[in-house]
């Protein structure tokens, strides 16, 4: 067999048993999340240092991302003689695609690299190990409190840059024009419905859960010292992003589908 041949037979080997390894990860986060007792207050914890520990950044990228997109869409609808339209297509472009996937994305770089180095640095240290030993199972203190903080905080996180964005766009509809923030936000609330926001947030509890349970699996699966703990990081972020265009993918499809019927 041509060694090129060999090469992608071994790549493609290397991804099915990772998907294989994945897919049990998986079963046993789900096995071990809903057995008594459950860890409240690491849970708790992972929620404050997930989400209240993200608002800043996340804050700033729905602002400038309002901002850019306002100033990049208004000379268009002017030269269209279509600038009323200018609020309505900025919220429905931000609530139903671009806010949940630019935060989602922002939230795969912070989130799950913080969680792949962390798990990976206690895998590599063998804290995990002793953590086994001492009687906890550390894939419910460890893996369930992380995941499920990721899924609940992710869509919180999204309406926040959502909101801020909307406040960007108005400033930068201000730059250029003369619009009162009653007639914006009216304007940009009266395009949306159930429709357009029920299926973003609910996309964005399978980005949480996807950029955690990522996160966990890469960090848990940790080896090589600590050359191994960036190299979890760096495959956390990579693959959650991937992960994440490839629901936003599903859901747009199957919204497209429901739509039909």
């Amino acid at each position: 067999m041509p060694e090129n041949n060999k090469s992608i037979y071994k790549s493609i080997k290397e991804f099915l048993f990772e998907i294989g390894d994945l897919s049990k990860f998986i079963r046993v986060f789900f096995r071990e999340t809903f057995r008594k007792p459950f860890e409240f207050n690491e849970f708790f914890n992972q929620s404050y240092e997930i989400g209240y520990r993200s608002l800043g950044l996340v804050g700033i990228t729905g602002f400038i991302l309002g901002l850019v997109l306002t100033q990049q869409t208004r000379p268009v609808l002017v030269d269209f003689g279509a600038l009323a339209w200018l609020p309505g297509m900025i919220s429905l472009s931000i609530v139903r695609e671009l806010g949940p996937v630019i935060t989602a994305l922002i939230c795969a770089g912070k989130i799950s690299s913080r969680i792949g180095a962390e798990l990976g640095s206690m895998q590599v240290t063998e804290q995990i190990d002793a953590m086994e030993v001492s009687g906890t199972n550390p894939t419910k203190y460890l893996v369930s409190t992380r995941v499920l903080a990721a899924t609940i905080m992710v869509p919180l996180l999204v309406i926040y840059s959502d909101a801020l964005a909307l406040v960007g766009s108005y400033i930068a509809a201000n730059i250029d024009g003369d619009i009162s923030i009653h007639l914006f936000f009216s304007e940009a609330f009266a395009v949306l419905d159930f429709n357009d926001i029920i299926p973003a947030i609910i996309k964005t509890l399978f980005f949480g859960f996807g950029i955690g349970i990522i996160g966990c699996y890469k960090g848990y699966r940790t080896q090589k010292g600590t050359k191994g703990v960036g190299l979890a990081a760096n495959s956390a972020v990579v693959i959650s992003s991937i992960a994440i265009f490839i629901i936003d993918l599903i859901a747009v499809q199957l919204q497209q589908i429901i739509n039909i019927f």
